[in-house]
């Protein structure tokens, strides 16, 4: 039996019942469950997925995601949906060779022709330096201090 493997939008359900049946062409049902998927998808360093869920019009030409950094942990602030626009406001944490940082976006999406399309973000970050005390952020549950401090 193949053990089950946590779904890296934070969700709590297993990522073969949550993100992945979506980076295998399934319809996204919201704004805030396409870009859970997004952040699965550079997590999973899956460009192909993070490319077709862009908008054709804001998205890149070419694009990459083996850029070193390693993702920690998703939260969703806020979710809105009005007809065929939503608005998701996020806050993502990562690690990368300068030490942890937290990306924050308040990201536009649209649906069209029944699918949802990351179309655009204004974002900041950074730096974040936990407390010796603190919960690494790494997800090891042990404290900074003894563990990435």
């Amino acid at each position: 039996m193949i053990e089950p493997i946590p779904c890296p939008c934070g969700s709590g359900l297993d990522y073969a019942q949550c993100c992945r049946p979506l980076h295998r062409g399934e319809p996204v049902s919201s704004p805030e469950a396409l870009m859970r998927s997004r952040y699965s998808a550079f997590v999973r360093d899956d460009a192909d997925y993070v490319r077709a869920s862009w908008h054709p019009d804001t998205r890149p030409a070419e694009l990459t995601l083996e850029g070193g950094d390693q993702w920690l942990g998703l939260e969703i602030v806020d979710a809105k949906q009005d007809g065929d626009a939503g608005q998701v406001h996020f806050r993502a944490t990562h690690r990368d060779g300068d030490g942890f940082a937290v990306l924050k976006e308040h990201s536009r999406f649209v649906r069209e022709n029944g699918h949802w399309f990351y179309l655009d973000g204004e974002h900041t970050v950074t730096p974040f330096k936990p407390g010796r005390n603190d919960p690494c952020p790494c997800g090891s549950g042990r404290k900074f201090k003894k563990c990435c401090g």
